[in-house]
């Protein structure tokens, strides 16, 4: 396993709180084709609160602004249309949980992510079981994909393998 800059202890401390935000933004987002505010606003208040706690406190600090830049970045991609807005928050309330670090381990990690979501999101709209248990997703007939899916999917698969569950 690639070694991690973020320690085992932190990721222990914010998985219990991250991972249903995690599943209900992306059952928002595949249910409504959004991720709500709230649920935004819950990532980055576990942040603030848990971080605190998880996190040494200079690198609490240092870490907030990870959610600046993403925030910043995903807000160009919104304003040319390569993100939704719901995507560019949660991206940016997912930041500070990562380590600079791990970027060489997360960005892979979303990458591999973003395409078995991709992938699984288009095979299981296919399956008649699977489709009449959420036949009121919007995101079966839409062409754009419900990326909450996938950024939710990385945050919480990125702190279980800084956790040791991945090991």
């Amino acid at each position: 396993m690639t070694p991690v800059a973020m320690d085992m202890s932190a990721a222990l401390w914010f998985l219990p709180f991250v991972l249903p935000i995690s599943l209900w933004a992306a059952w928002s987002d595949m249910k409504f084709m959004k991720i709500p505010n709230q649920s935004v606003l819950a990532l980055l208040l576990v942040f603030a609160l848990v971080g605190l706690i998880a996190l040494p406190f200079g690198d609490y600090l240092w870490r907030w602004t990870h959610a600046l830049a993403i925030l910043a970045v995903g807000f160009i991609a919104n304003m040319v249309r390569l993100v939704g807005a719901g995507d560019a928050k949660f991206a940016a309330a997912m930041a500070p949980f990562v380590a600079v670090g791990d970027l060489q381990l997360f960005l892979p990690l979303f990458a591999a992510i973003l395409l078995g979501a991709f992938a699984a999101h288009r095979l299981l709209k296919h399956v008649p079981a699977y489709r009449a248990a959420s036949a009121d997703w919007l995101s079966w007939g839409r062409q754009d994909f419900p990326m909450g899916l996938a950024l939710s999917g990385t945050i919480a698969f990125y702190l279980l393998m800084v956790a040791g569950f991945g090991t």
